[in-house]
């Protein structure tokens, strides 16, 4: 028996009445808040208006979640459909089973027609909303140790995950808990895509494929390590098989892209008041003050104005400036007859 572990919920829901609250489905609900907050404040960052992101996500977020659990149920079908089990669990989404491959690209669709709709570039808000992606995915995984799922092979470090159920072919014990590694490397992961961003101007959908990247090379090693039933090709699990090739792809992506269009969009929204706002420094974005900086100004000078009238005036108190310190011929004339 292990003395330090991490223990399982006793249930993963709770019932306000007759109504069900479910930690897998607060936890994606909490995961979507936060994409959609962290997403709109990398919009107006990049020029954009506030609320673009939030109109784009009411497509993208059903997109995703039908994407998901599609993706979970062709690949787990057998959960579904085989002998003895009811087809109609398949659409019980609250139960668990989303698959992010199927989310992010089903997703994707639902953002790109509400991008469309608003008329911005799919490839910038790709950019603006990626880390708040991988911070959305840190939160839903706990939805897994609420319904004590996904976890790795058997361990006694401190840190194991006591699993209590023997619903659905669970073995009661202590196991590596995966949902924490993935929980911790998309944390990870969504700061990177922010650091880079910054230091790098990411743009034209870089961004995006830098987190793609960056999640497919932690669920490798991360799926290697879990015990669940799960299709093999060649020896590794089916998973493992796509988040190699996405990995490939958005690698691709990214080097191409800096090839053929290098920098960021100047313009992320079209019609949008303001430009970008400060940079994370809090210095003004570029250009804002090179007139400012080079000593020019739109305003003219005191005595220099455009208008002819005031040019004339300047003149004339010149002249009287000039008499008021030197004789005329006539004073000096005077002034020899006297003496």
């Amino acid at each position: 028996m292990n003395l330090a572990y991490i223990p399982s919920p006793s249930h993963g829901v709770l019932y306000l009445g007759p109504i069900p609250l479910r930690g897998y489905a607060f936890c994606i609900i909490i995961g979507v808040f936060v994409a959609v907050w962290l997403g709109n404040k990398r919009w107006i960052a990049r020029g954009g208006q506030s609320g673009t992101v939030a109109d784009i996500a009411v497509w993208a977020v059903p997109f995703g979640l039908v994407g998901g659990r599609l993706y979970h149920v062709i690949t787990d079908y057998e959960l579904y459909f085989s002998e003895g089990r009811d087809w109609v669990d398949a659409f019980k989404v609250w139960e668990g089973g989303l698959g992010i491959w199927g989310a992010i690209a089903l997703g994707a669709l639902g953002a790109w027609i509400g991008a469309r709709r608003r008329g911005v570039p799919m490839p910038a808000y790709a950019d603006a909303v990626a880390p708040g992606i991988a911070f959305a995915q840190a939160i839903g995984r706990w939805g897994n140790w609420f319904n004590q799922e996904l976890y790795g092979r058997e361990t006694h470090l401190p840190w194991a995950l006591h699993i209590t159920s023997s619903e659905g072919g669970r073995v009661p014990g202590y196991y590596h808990p995966t949902f924490l590694y993935e929980s911790l490397w998309c944390v990870g992961v969504g700061l990177l895509v922010i650091w880079a961003d910054r230091r790098f101007k990411l743009g034209h959908g870089r961004a995006f494929a830098l987190y793609v990247a960056a999640y497919c090379a932690g669920r490798g090693w991360i799926e290697y390590m879990r015990v669940d039933d799960a299709h093999h090709i060649l020896g590794l699990r089916l998973n493992d098989w796509t988040a190699l090739i996405v990995f490939l792809l958005a690698v691709a992506y990214m080097v191409l892209s800096a090839k053929k269009r290098p920098g960021r969009e100047a313009v992320v929204e079209p019609g949008a008041s303001g430009g970008p706002a400060e940079g994370a420094s809090g210095a003004p974005a570029a250009g804002a003050s090179d007139q400012s900086s080079a000593g020019v100004s739109d305003q003219p000078s005191p005595g220099v104005s455009g208008s002819p009238v005031a040019g004339e005036q300047a003149r004339a108190e010149g002249a009287e400036r000039t008499g008021d310190s030197q004789e005329s011929p006539q004073d000096e004339t005077e002034s020899a007859r006297k003496s």
